[in-house]
């Protein structure tokens, strides 16, 4: 039995003493959160969702750079286009890809340590320039090549600096936000102007000018002989040829070949052949960037865009090892590394449902004597 209209109207109805809310009142104040909630329960929960958002947005973002970093398209060079476009599929390969990377348990574990150690107040003021420190180490000469082959290590400078150059140079002018123009119209006096400000007003025909103007060429010049270096090992070492895939580690080092010559003969043509055989060189040289820059976050090279998580790791084991709070072999008690290192090491192990995370806790020798000792006892008494 149901009570009647007038009944559950009066019921519905506040007291003479009770507080009614308003409009906006505490009702409008949750709406925020309320509304936040639903956008963050919006997004993909798959892996590969969140990646194709990760890229798009970069993607976008990428994009209007370009168009006011340009002035609206107004220092833009068109015959740069497909450049442009490259660097945009770059951008949303990339962050796919470090969106899908870092979903896993052990580069979620690198990110969260090591940027947590990057960006800490505490480790900043403890050690102001280990942070820099770590940088130039590990990101700019990269000392722990050296201790493998000093071969290894000058190859792999010449590539690193090669490649920074030709960067720091083809993507603003690719993107329009680098311009080089002649007050008269024809030269010899130049002005670089970054977002249409004025920065270096140069000669052409002085040092300053020709190493503008060649810059590329100079990138070309410290790239080939390290790419070739490390084909030529690639083709000889059987310990590198142990495992490698043509299209992991052989296609990169013969595309920057193939870009460096391709650029240099673009110069060549120009000084030495009055412009012979320049269009051909420059679709051929225009298809092996754009295919390499597409080819960035799927092949080898994404490696330079996981590397800097590592400086924050370093620096997770360096606070720790500062704090000696180094871990021993819980058989033979040889120090294997920072307590917290190991502990974060058998916590991507549990994360990996591996059921062998104290493992961790012996030094490579005891591994591989409880070993030995396993499979004698286990194993080999079943042959007796």
């Amino acid at each position: 039995m149901t009570e009647p209209p007038e009944a559950l109207s009066t019921a519905e109805q506040p007291g003479a003493g009770a507080r009614t809310e308003p409009p906006g009142g505490p009702g409008r104040r949750r709406r925020g959160p309320v509304v936040l909630a639903r956008a963050v329960e919006a997004l993909p929960r798959s892996v590969n969702g969140r990646a194709v958002l990760a890229g798009t947005a970069v993607s976008a973002l990428l994009v209007l750079a370009i168009v006011f970093g340009s002035r609206l398209l107004r220092d833009y060079d068109s015959a740069l286009l497909p450049y442009a476009v490259a660097s945009v599929f770059l951008a949303f390969g990339v962050a796919y890809r470090y969106t899908v990377w870092v979903s896993a348990p052990g580069a979620r574990r690198l990110l969260a340590r090591g940027w947590g150690s990057f960006f800490s107040a505490d480790n900043f003021r403890q050690a102001p320039t280990a942070v820099p420190r770590m940088i130039a180490t590990y990101l700019g000469f990269q000392k722990f090549l050296g201790a493998r082959s000093h071969a290894r290590w000058a190859a792999h400078q010449l590539i690193f600096w090669g490649c920074v150059l030709a960067a720091l140079i083809t993507f603003p002018l690719t993107w329009g936000w680098f311009t080089f123009t002649s007050g008269t119209g024809s030269g010899p006096a130049y002005e670089m102007r970054i977002w249409g400000v004025k920065i270096l007003g140069f000669d052409a025909l002085s040092f300053v000018g020709w190493v503008m103007f060649h810059g590329l060429d100079l990138a070309a010049v410290l790239v080939i002989p390290g790419a070739a270096y490390f084909l030529w090992r690639r083709m000889k070492d059987r310990g590198a040829m142990t495992g490698q895939r043509f299209a992991y580690d052989m296609v990169p080092l013969l595309a920057l070949i193939i870009i460096s010559v391709t650029g240099l003969l673009l110069t060549f043509s120009s000084l030495f052949l009055h412009g012979g055989g320049y269009e051909f060189l420059a679709i051929l040289h225009m298809a092996s960037v754009v295919f390499t820059l597409v080819y960035i976050p799927f092949g080898k090279f994404f490696h330079i865009v996981q590397r800097p998580a590592a400086v924050g790791m370093q620096l997770f084991k360096y606070t720790a090892r500062r704090d000696d709070e180094i871990f021993t072999c819980r058989r033979c008690h040889e120090p294997i590394d920072t307590g917290p290192y190991v502990e974060n090491l058998r916590g991507t192990m549990r994360d990996l449902d591996l059921g062998f995370d104290r493992w961790a806790e012996y030094c490579p020798r005891c591994k591989r004597v409880l070993r030995g000792n396993a499979y004698l006892s286990q194993v080999k008494k079943g042959f007796q």
